[in-house]
């Protein structure tokens, strides 16, 4: 059998924790700065995880992490 390939997006976007979960980075934080307050772009520092719903989507795009 040929190798499954990872997709490189979710490569680029995901990391697998070690209890299984999936961190991935927080959205809107990446253009148009000025407008938002600094109190919404502290809020949107760090990782977070990926919400339930989504975790069977994203484990199936990087089948050996």
């Amino acid at each position: 059998m040929p190798k499954m390939k990872t997709k490189s997006s979710a490569k680029k976007r995901f990391r697998v924790q070690g209890g299984g979960g999936i961190k991935r980075a927080k959205a809107y934080l990446r253009h148009i700065l000025t407008k938002k307050p600094a109190g919404r772009k502290r809020g949107l520092r760090g990782t977070t995880q990926v919400d339930a719903s989504n975790v069977p989507a994203v484990k199936s795009m990087m089948p050996y992490a």
